[in-house]
């Protein structure tokens, strides 16, 4: 029976587009799983008798061990989304933080213990990462090379042909004083914007300028996701046609166009505009399973560049009984429903795979101080689907910046980011432009790592946001509608 399911589900879904959509499907068959087993064990305990279906332990021995280790230390051997924290490290990660000698402040008003721990954990990643600050090709260069000063400083003396020689030809087998003779000797490339300014003695800067004025392939078609309301699709559209481009807009966004009349006023405007500018406009489009959307058949390969602008997997409001007002108690940051925001990027970037071509540019912009989709989860998906980081523009340095920002959800009926309404503890100065361009090994990757998501009875055994003070029978009822959103989530559903 299970695995009728599993075909049903990926039933529709081209051979060699399956890896596109996997992570997607086995996140929900996880989900389903997991509700299915809860809800057997529910009435297995009222009837006396022995669940059918077990689940598999999330963690080896030796990593469950010291799991109970840390939550003894701490005091907080019953606070199950803890453990459900401590669950989604290495043996290693969870020997570090042992040793860091580090306590979650049980005392905090504000967030619980789980949320505390989680964060402290994300941050211990990003220290041994790269920065999420703005970063020149030359710095990102040096950090994915792990090159020494000296090395940078020499590079800072080369003229923009020579730079560009250097970061496309260097593989970290032959020296790299060697690949800069070679990149001496090496001729301009004429007819390309690439090759424009050969001899500009600040390389780095030449190279930046080149993505800050969005010089993109000119023929291939690129595609926009997650445009709440279509002003920055409409921006690059005009951006093209100004610049004689030839290759297609795609803009996309994931609700339908009753929700987004709803929200905004001048939707019908914004896409009479993209029309008139041979735009192709699709609606209810989610970008971790573009894999399996009909629409976006026969594009494999093709996309010259792909945007994304300040992602986000939803604010997970839910209703404790029909009617009643909206629960909007977990922070983005709450492992209950963050992990969400990671796998986001992870199994956007495992889609993008599929459907850019070689040398293809993605940008995700995002705030570097965003605790939903934080900057190392960007890096990290990118990294992991083989999308080589090129360097963090300065949004505001952007040329495709202004465009009219919006939430993306409910909110947006009433306030804009735009109207005076900023993204909370977010600044401006902190928004940057993740630039990546797609260097494909032609290796088969393994299956996309996914970041699990808490099982129905750690959600039930929340103690903090829209949990706390609720009994164990209303805790129960909450839980199930949040497992149910995420269900409909990874269905590609949208919910809010």
């Amino acid at each position: 029976m299970a695995e009728k399911g599993k075909q049903d589900e990926d039933e529709g879904v081209a051979e060699h587009l399956a890896g596109a959509v996997e992570g997607t499907l086995r996140l929900k068959r996880i989900l389903s799983d997991d509700l299915k087993a809860a809800l057997e064990a529910e009435v297995a305990q009222r009837q006396g008798k022995r669940p059918k279906l077990q689940l598999v332990p999330k963690v080896g021995e030796a990593e469950g061990n010291k799991i109970d280790w840390i939550l003894r230390k701490w005091g907080l051997q019953h606070e199950a989304v803890v453990r459900h924290v401590l669950e989604g490290l290495s043996l290693h990660e969870l020997h570090d933080l042992d040793a860091s000698q580090y306590y979650p402040d049980t005392t905090n008003e504000w967030r619980g213990p789980a949320e505390l721990s989680a964060v402290h954990i994300a941050q211990m990643r990003e220290q041994i990462g790269p920065s999420g600050a703005a970063m020149d090709p030359i710095q990102v260069f040096r950090t994915t090379w792990n090159l020494d000063g000296t090395q940078e400083s020499r590079l800072r003396l080369l003229c923009h042909k020579d730079i560009r020689h250097v970061l496309t030809h260097y593989d970290g087998i032959r020296p790299l004083e060697q690949i800069m003779v070679s990149a001496a000797r090496a001729p301009p490339q004429r007819g390309l914007a690439i090759g424009a300014a050969p001899s500009y003695p600040a390389g780095s800067k030449a190279v930046g300028r080149y993505y800050r004025l969005e010089l993109i392939d000119p023929r291939a078609d690129a595609a926009v996701f997650g445009d709440a309301n279509l002003t920055f699709a409409l921006n690059l559209a005009k951006h093209r046609k100004a610049l004689g481009h030839v290759g297609r807009v795609i803009a996309t966004t994931f609700e339908n166009l009753e929700t987004l009349r709803e929200r905004y006023t001048e939707i019908d405007d914004t896409i009479a505009e993209l029309d008139e500018l041979l735009a192709d406009i699709y609606h209810e489009v989610d970008c971790t399973r573009i894999g399996s959307d009909p629409r976006f058949k026969d594009m494999e390969g093709t996309l010259g560049a792909v945007y994304y602008n300040f992602p986000h997997a939803g604010a997970a409001w839910v209703d404790l009984q029909p009617g009643q007002g909206n629960v909007t108690g977990f922070y983005d940051s709450h492992p209950i429903v963050n992990w969400r925001h990671e796998n986001l990027m992870r199994l956007f970037f495992r889609n993008l795979r599929y459907f850019v071509k070689p040398g293809g540019v993605v940008k995700v912009a995002s705030n570097m101080g965003a605790v939903g989709v934080r900057y190392s989860y960007i890096l990290g998906s990118a990294e992991q689907n083989e999308f080589a980081h090129s360097e963090t523009v300065p949004f505001l340095e952007w040329t495709l910046h202004r465009y009219g920002r919006a939430y993306g959800d409910r909110r947006d009926k009433k306030k804009r980011p735009g109207e005076g309404q900023g993204y909370n503890a977010q600044r401006a100065e902190s928004d940057m432009v993740y630039c990546f361009v797609y260097k494909p090994t032609g290796r088969n990757l393994p299956p996309q790592e996914i970041r699990l998501p808490p099982t129905f009875k750690t959600i039930a055994g929340c103690q903090d946001g829209p949990f706390k003070g609720l009994d164990p029978q209303k805790a129960k009822q909450l839980a199930r509608q949040l497992h149910e959103r995420f269900i409909k989530e990874c269905s590609g559903i949208h919910v809010g």
